[in-house]
């Protein structure tokens, strides 16, 4: 069984499948932040991709197609959690300070995110991603072969990786404070290749940890530690609020999973039982080894890794998955760590406001049965 775990949009992982459906005040401040913080990212992503696309004007319709895609897809989706949590973190250390450098920083992440989705849906053979092609796939239609299109996928992801870093290079903090925020930003990029790399290998015995280095260190652990390097915080600071991202990362994943087999493609923006028919072993397969009985085994290996499952095999696993406790227990897993983020946020050494927002993210990431 192949193990391709997606963070929502976890490109690797967790992406950013849509947190909806809450009436959880805490949540929706946060997610009220988050849309007070988007339109500014959106500009900021949105112009430094014309400059980009205007730039390689000269180098023919091959390379404007490589770019284009990549903004596409950057541009077309997401909720900016990762550039919320950033701005939060960084306001809650310097509430008074300018939102430049955590602007240009937000809009690395969301470039690292483009990067890193580009990767995961060409390693997993996925077709859509945000509502629309993938861009190896539309790469493929432009170029007109499939090993051309693949190839072009790979150096958009590579252009959009530096152009992540360069946009964070370029932010407008102390150069001693920009160093800081730049090696944090590589060290969270190598985190998330060996996540992905334990992920596509299946040998990721232990599941949450994976889980940690795939989607927790760029979703989580490393926008909250940026926006605080980037606001000239303590290291006893930075260290606070990567013991809050710890379960947070987790969470999202774990959240990210039950969508992936429970939710719909309204919520995902994919295809429903993309990841069982990808064979992914997600959190709900990993819950569900010792809990199936013959039957529920059948159903599941009749549509797990099958990318010609019908959808009434997935229909049956789906409800095998459910029957044998797995979803439950995942669901339980999932509460349990946002109720340990909440207590963590409380305490953490950022501004009041800064606490109840972070508070709202962990709040926000609990299942609703989307």
């Amino acid at each position: 069984m192949t193990a391709h775990t997606k963070d929502g949009e976890s490109a690797p992982g967790a992406g950013d499948r849509t947190l909806e459906g809450t009436a959880d005040p805490g949540a929706r401040l946060f997610l009220d932040f988050l849309s007070s913080i988007r339109p500014r990212v959106d500009a900021a992503l949105d112009q430094r991709w014309r400059d980009k696309a205007a730039s390689v004007q000269r180098y023919g319709r091959e390379v404007e197609a490589m770019v284009s895609e990549a903004r596409s897809l950057t541009l077309r989706g997401g909720k900016r959690f990762r550039a919320g949590l950033l701005v939060a973190a960084y306001q809650g250390v310097a509430p008074d300070a300018p939102l430049g450098p955590a602007i240009d920083a937000g809009v690395a992440l969301e470039l690292l995110q483009t990067y890193l989705l580009i990767q995961d849906d060409w390693i997993d053979g996925d077709t859509v991603r945000r509502g629309d092609r993938t861009v190896h796939v539309a790469l493929t239609e432009t170029l007109g072969d499939p090993h051309l299109g693949a190839s072009s996928a790979i150096l958009a992801g590579d252009l959009t990786w530096s152009f992540a870093l360069s946009t964070l290079a370029g932010a407008d903090a102390p150069p001693a404070t920009t160093l800081a925020a730049v090696l944090l930003f590589c060290k969270m990029h190598e985190d998330v290749v060996i996540g992905q790399h334990l992920d596509v290998v299946g040998r990721a015995e232990d599941v949450e940890q994976m889980h940690a280095l795939k989607t927790g260190s760029y979703t989580v652990r490393g926008p909250l530690a940026l926006g605080a390097t980037l606001a000239g915080a303590p290291a006893e600071t930075v260290a606070a609020l990567e013991r809050f991202a710890a379960p947070v990362g987790v969470a999202f994943q774990l959240r990210d999973d039950l969508l992936g087999t429970f939710g719909s493609a309204a919520a995902t923006g994919k295809p429903v039982g993309n990841d069982l028919r990808a064979g992914k072993r997600t959190a709900v397969l990993a819950a569900a080894e010792g809990r199936l009985d013959p039957a529920g085994r059948s159903a599941v290996e009749r549509a797990l890794g099958r990318k010609d499952a019908s959808d009434d095999a997935v229909a049956a696993a789906t409800l095998a998955l459910e029957a044998c406790g797995a979803r439950r227990a995942v669901e339980e897993r999932l509460s349990a760590l946002c109720g340990e983020a909440e207590v963590l946020a409380r305490s953490l050494p950022v501004s009041a406001p800064a606490r109840q927002i972070l508070c709202g993210a962990a709040s926000a990431l609990r299942w609703t049965g989307a």
